[in-house]
């Protein structure tokens, strides 16, 4: 199949590396310049257009036998028309609930999915009962469009939260109270056409200034209780939705349970250690979903670690001695951007912790003692 991917970013990319082994081949529909030879725009055809421009989109879509996303923000409505004449993958509807934490929350709470307190704020004089019901600290977000920690802000008081809300614009804002938890976990899934569901082992977080810098697979702190909750809540997610494709779920765990934090509809960066973690990889489930092929299995290869690079890269042959596979996007680097990650398979936790202590020192040593 020809299949036609909206974004053009380093998800795309991984995309296409797990789907040309099956015989698939790729396009991308991006709004980035094709001077900035975006990441997946170095593996295959690229076309550059808006996501309003009906046209482009039905001649980019003439081309493909099937249509997928690699980013939660392309307009719904660009995806709708998509979904006219082509098959599109995960449903339009997924997406529209995850560019909407309200509209999130709202599913969330409908499915008996338990969350952190949360209360929309549509104006400055909403605060007043938002705080009310979440209770303070909390921390307070745009209800669309924040990502790796843009968009939002911890309030621990009246005043804080007025002054917050006012560089947030104001309106279109959700509070929701500040979790004290554990431990940050992420419940990858993917669903077939058939509605076969494949589930990840829960994995394990560590963020720093809202972006993930490491994910640790299986989760070594998470009770068994948590991880089967986590597959119980994302098992109904896809059941809902009647979802075909990759889906990832952030839980926070607070040791007497989970509270489900947001869900992206799309291959996920707490995913990318099962590109060697797992006997098929969430990239490659993800085709198979869309493509109606049957689903691979999830079993984990070991205990995993992956370790995002994010402003400059170590070296690659330093990286490697430690026995890292090594995966970088073709990104210019810069200050908080995610230009790679390295992985580390190990037969045990024990044998994982040296290498991964070493590899993580090594992308503070490229970036000069920035915490990773």
């Amino acid at each position: 199949m020809n299949i036609g991917v909206l974004g053009a970013g380093q998800l795309g990319r991984m995309l296409a590396l797990a789907g040309y082994p099956l015989g698939h081949t790729f396009r991308f529909y991006d709004t980035a310049p094709p001077e900035s030879l975006p990441p997946a725009a170095q593996l295959a055809p690229y076309v550059n257009g808006r996501f309003d421009d009906l046209a482009a989109l039905d001649a980019f879509a003439a081309g493909c036998d099937v249509v997928t996303y690699e980013f939660e923000n392309v307009p719904v409505g660009a995806a709708m028309h998509m979904a006219e004449s082509r098959p599109v993958y995960p449903p339009p509807r997924a997406l529209e609930v995850s560019q909407d934490r309200m509209a999130e929350k709202a599913l969330f709470a409908s499915l008996g999915i338990p969350t952190p307190r949360f209360a929309p704020v549509d104006s400055v004089d909403d605060l007043a009962s938002a705080i009310a019901k979440t209770g303070l600290p909390a921390v307070l977000k745009t209800r669309r469009l924040g990502y790796d920690g843009k968009g939002q802000a911890v309030v621990r008081g009246v005043p804080e939260a007025a002054a917050a809300a006012a560089r947030l614009g104001g309106c279109n804002l959700i509070l929701e109270s500040l979790v004290a938890f554990e431990r940050e976990l992420s419940a990858i899934a993917t669903r077939g056409r058939d509605g076969t569901t494949v589930i990840y082992p829960i994995c394990e977080n560590t963020h720093h200034e809202g972006i993930l810098r490491c994910t640790l697979a299986p989760s070594p702190g998470a009770s068994s209780a948590a991880a089967e909750q986590a597959h119980r809540h994302v098992a109904a997610i896809l059941d809902h939705l009647d979802y075909v494709g990759t889906l990832a779920v952030e839980f926070f765990d607070t040791g007497d349970g989970l509270l489900a934090n947001e869900m992206a509809p799309r291959v996920h960066n707490t995913g990318h250690w099962t590109i060697e973690g797992c006997r098929t990889s969430q990239f490659e489930n993800h085709i198979r979903a869309v493509t109606g092929l049957p689903l691979g299995s999830v079993e984990p290869l070991g205990h995993c670690a992956m370790v995002n690079i994010i402003g400059r890269a170590p070296a690659a042959d330093d990286m490697l001695r430690l026995g890292a596979k090594v995966h970088l996007y073709g990104k210019e680097p810069r200050p908080g951007r995610k230009i790679g990650h390295a992985t580390i398979v190990a037969s045990s936790a024990s044998e994982l912790a040296g290498p991964l202590e070493a590899l993580r020192g090594l992308v503070l040593a490229a970036n000069q003692g920035e915490r990773i």
